[in-house]
């Protein structure tokens, strides 16, 4: 596939293109549907809802505010209420809209002025909940009560259905994460050509999955949340399958390969790996159906969608694009190069090779130390409180934040989450004499009932996401209710979004449970070991642990929140625990796999774990602190979004990502792989034979040269000695297949002479290292006949890997 790709990569790139339009056009053509869909069944908010709906169907759904102040007077004013009045009456005609209570209306409407007369609002009860009012109804609305505005009277409105239709700024975010990842791989890189390919398959994958998204939340429940996590992990996974690829394809032509060879080469290994890994994100995202949170199913659409395109594109879009730019996907100063020294071996930094040695020296204490940094980031996670975000965190310049303002200046802060007491039975004032005498309640009113269902507006003292005002709802529906002798259910926004918390939390041992045996059973399955598999497990608990306590610091305690400009600490969304557990046990299976997979190679070839865990850690983590440190950028941009929940679930992603591999695939993984030893790689012999075999990259076999008869093994032999011509004794050389597997190796004699085993003829490639040496590496064509082949090193940077 890959080489049908880059003989026909022009094709390739119009059906891209193509599809890329289509689905633009028609999304764009058929507009949005995003609901946020919060109801639970078998939970008392769900019940008092129904009670109402059944009772008062005009009034069952959502209750927004439009709210309004005057800079001199009071709002009583006729000039005010000239204006401010049939900007009401013509909201209450509208088709779709229960009713609109004013404070204008007698003597009830006067709890709806504030204290001074300086504040005042009126509530407007849809039909419908939140999600089901059409944005077209929600935006007329907004639009007929902001045209009573005049200097020196501000009107604004809030509620969920007003915030559907003031979306935050977007673009932004996506257009920082993509300058930050564009920077990053321009100095790995240091070619604009490689540089602009994992971003423009980011942009393909993301684009497209955006797009088919949109499509779908026609079809079915998509949250609003939805568009940004997809565009936030497909921008990551995205530059980083693509980066992988680039990377393998780069070694490949600075080795000497043809560019349509060295393309071919890199997808049939690093593009399997990008399979495996783009799939196992997928399934980690759709293990959050196991919660069965139906707000989440539209979560996992999009997300999981844009996993698939971006995916698709690395495997496709990327061949072809390789195909335009031939070797021009090196830097000019690397073409210079090989044009006049030929081709090269790809060595570890130095950097990384010192880093390795080092941790293979100092095992205990690299572990202890990351330990200890991983322990005290989690200590936080001690206090999370799960719950929702108010419309106090949205962008300063909505006018679902203004009228929030507006309304706690007023009235205090429990005005934007007011509870709904809905009693189907029992002496009703004595239920409001017990609400009202409770700690925490501002203001209690009861509506006129209707075939005996009596509703009770209840105001608490507190936000909507202030731990007081779950511990109110719970004294409601422990106390109060039973103590009146009522049958009655406490409902509204708030008291969903409490329950939607506690369900969330009750389910999420089953979820974490799924997706860590999940892994445990692909891991086993890849790499052949208990080990391996139970100490990736160990490790995404910690990075999750670590990653929340983060979280906790910054939103729920307020550490340097006001430096992102999110407005107060709160709970941390109650959503987000399934979502980040998902995305990093994803994630880090992909650097896990990238890791382990090279160390795994070195033990089957050489039988040595403490080489094994080196020379792994030396010749991938550059790599992956690329891969990680363009993953950290993307998300940490969409701090910027104005959304409070996506920049929640950015800052917490980076965090997991940022941890992950910088300090436990870097550090913690190999300290405990040196520690362990061989038991790295133990299976019982039984449940070897049962396992099925996955291998992430395929068996490679040599390519064969035309030749008359079939020819068998053969060898290759020579000399080894240094500029002066004198023996190199002890050289190791290593012969390795076109794709870089290692074949066989040995170790000079003392009259530099060496003699290294040839499968079958074909074309291979040859390296030598020695102490106090350069490495050398060049390829040999074998035939059936033994190859005389004599190499030279000269004194230079010592490579520790080898």
């Amino acid at each position: 596939m890959a080489r049908w790709c880059y003989r026909h990569r022009l094709v390739v790139l119009l059906l891209w293109v193509g599809a890329l339009l289509g689905l633009g056009a028609a999304a764009s053509t058929a507009g949005t549907d995003y609901a946020n869909v919060f109801s639970l069944p078998n939970t008392d908010s769900k019940r008092a809802y129904d009670q109402m709906e059944k009772a008062f169907p005009e009034r069952a759904g959502d209750t927004d505010t439009v709210v309004w102040k005057v800079d001199t007077g009071t709002v009583r004013d006729q000039s005010v209420q000239s204006r401010i009045q049939p900007a009401l009456e013509k909201i209450g005609k509208m088709a779709g809209v229960g009713g609109v209570t004013s404070p204008y209306a007698g003597d009830r409407g006067a709890a709806q002025i504030s204290a001074n007369g300086r504040i005042a609002y009126a509530q407007i009860t849809f039909a419908k909940q939140a999600n089901a009012v059409p944005k077209q109804l929600v935006q007329d609305v907004v639009d007929t009560a902001q045209g009573a505005r005049r200097g020196g009277l501000h009107v604004e409105l809030g509620g969920q259905a007003i915030q559907r239709v003031q979306a935050p700024p977007t673009g932004l975010a996506e257009m920082i994460g993509i300058l930050a990842a564009a920077v990053v791989l321009f100095l790995a890189f240091g070619s604009l050509f490689a540089m602009l390919l994992p971003i423009g398959i980011a942009i393909f994958g993301v684009g497209t999955g955006l797009f088919s998204t949109q499509l779908l939340s026609h079809v079915t429940s998509v949250p609003d949340l939805a568009p940004l996590l997809a565009t936030l992990i497909g921008l990551g996974v995205g530059i980083d399958y693509a980066l992988f690829i680039v990377t393998r394809h780069r070694r490949g032509i600075l080795r000497g390969m043809d560019p349509e060879e060295s393309a071919v080469t890199a997808l049939n290994t690093s593009g399997r790996a990008v399979l495996f890994a783009g799939g196992t994100v997928c399934i980690a995202l759709a293990g959050m159906l196991v919660t069965n949170l139906r707000f989440l199913d539209g979560v996992v659409i999009g997300t999981s969608l844009t996993v698939v395109f971006s995916v698709l594109a690395a495997v496709t879009l990327l061949p072809a694009l390789l195909g335009f730019l031939g070797s021009r996907v090196l830097s000019r100063r690397q073409r210079r190069k090989l044009a006049a020294d030929g081709p090269e071996p790809e060595r570890s930094s130095g950097l990384a090779a010192r880093w390795s040695a080092g941790v293979q020296k100092r095992p205990r204490s690299v572990a202890v130390m990351a330990l200890v940094v991983m322990a005290i980031l989690a200590i936080p996670v001690l206090s999370l409180r799960l719950g929702a975000t108010d419309q106090g965190n949205d962008d300063a310049s909505t006018t679902t934040r203004k009228a929030y303002d507006l309304l706690a200046e007023g009235f205090g802060p429990g005005f934007n989450g007011p509870l709904q007491v809905v009693s189907t039975s029992g002496d009703t004032n004595k239920l409001v004499q017990g609400i009202r005498a409770t700690d925490g309640v501002a203001q209690v009113a009861a509506l006129p009932p209707a075939q005996g269902v009596t509703v009770i507006q209840v105001v608490p003292t507190t936000s909507p996401q202030s731990e007081k005002t779950d511990q109110l709802i719970d004294t409601l529906r422990d106390k109060v209710i039973p103590d009146a002798g009522a049958q009655a259910h406490v409902g509204g926004v708030t008291a969903i979004s409490k329950d939607f918390s506690t369900v969330t939390g009750d389910r999420l041992p089953l979820f974490i449970a799924t997706i860590i045996g999940l892994g445990f059973l692909l891991l086993m399955v890849a790499f052949r070991s208990l080990v391996v598999p139970l100490t990736a497990a160990l490790m995404n608990l910690i990075a999750a642990a670590a990653s929340f306590g983060v979280l906790v610091a910054i939103f729920q305690w307020g550490w340097g929140l006001s430096l992102l400009g999110l407005g107060k600490e709160g709970p941390i969304n109650a959503f987000l625990p399934v979502i980040m557990l998902s995305l990093l046990f994803g994630l880090s299976m992909d650097y896990q796999v990238f890791l382990v997979s090279r160390m795994h190679e070195e033990w089957v070839h050489t039988k040595d774990n403490a080489r094994a865990v080196r020379v792994g850690l030396a010749e991938t983590s550059r790599v992956i602190n690329s891969a990680a440190l363009i993953m950290v950028c993307v998300f940490l941009a969409f701090v910027l979004s104005g959304d409070s929940g996506a920049a929640m679930a950015g800052v917490g992603l980076a965090a997991a990502v940022a941890l992950d591999a910088f300090i436990l695939r870097t550090a913690l993984v190999p300290a405990a792989m040196h520690l362990l030893g061989k038991s790295n790689w133990w299976l019982p012999a039984g449940l070897e034979k049962r396992l099925p075999h996955l291998a992430v990259e395929p068996a490679e076999e040599a390519e064969s040269l035309p030749r008359a008869s079939a020819g068998g093994p053969t060898v290759v032999h020579g000399f080894v000695r240094d500029a002066e011509g004198a023996p190199v004794d002890g050289a190791v050389l290593t012969l390795l297949s076109k794709g870089g597997r290692q074949l066989d190796r040995v170790t000079s004699l003392a009259d530099g002479s060496y003699i290294v085993s040839v499968p079958a003829p074909g074309t291979y490639l040859l390296s030598a290292t020695a102490s106090s040496y350069g490495a050398r590496a060049r390829h040999v064509i074998v035939t059936d006949e033994p190859l005389v082949h004599d190499l030279e090193l000269t004194e230079g940077e010592v490579d520790a890997v080898n």
